[in-house]
């Protein structure tokens, strides 16, 4: 297994249930996630990633020109398998520290995502995290696993 990546982009959203936009850079904050987030709280899916490589894959099964933030992820990596992490594991991500929560979701009623893209790579390949350590995250940031 891979135990380093990058920062693809950083997205963000004011309104839950709607794709995001990249942002040139993100500030974390300790046990609430990206500042000025719809998912950001005192809750264990702080912050959402998903891997470019997943992305990339629902575009090679044909759906049209999906990039990132379009999963609502708040952090598109690449090269790491991001589900393969077990629920525990520490990441320094840019500046920050997070501890992977959970993998995968229950893709909730009326996803805007599955509407849009007819099939949603989030419930089984997105990750989510806690912020451990706060700090600044932007594209190009390394990933390490801890």
């Amino acid at each position: 297994m891979n135990l380093t990546g990058k920062v693809v982009a950083i997205n963000i959203s004011s309104t839950k249930g709607v794709v995001k936009k990249p942002i040139e850079e993100g500030v974390f904050i300790e046990e609430f996630g990206l500042e000025n987030d719809a998912h950001a709280g005192k809750w264990h899916r702080q912050v959402s990633l998903l891997a470019k490589e997943s992305i990339d894959k629902m575009n090679n099964l044909g759906a049209k020109n999906l990039t990132y933030g379009n999963f609502a992820e708040n952090i598109t990596t690449e090269g790491i398998v991001l589900f393969e992490l077990p629920v525990g594991t520490r990441l320094e991500i840019g500046e920050t520290v997070q501890e992977v929560t959970q993998i995968g979701k229950e893709c909730h009623k009326g996803c805007q995502i599955k509407k849009l893209v007819g099939d949603c790579v989030m419930p089984r390949e997105g990750i989510f995290t806690r912020v451990i350590k706060g700090g600044r995250i932007k594209p190009g940031d390394k990933i390490i696993v801890l």
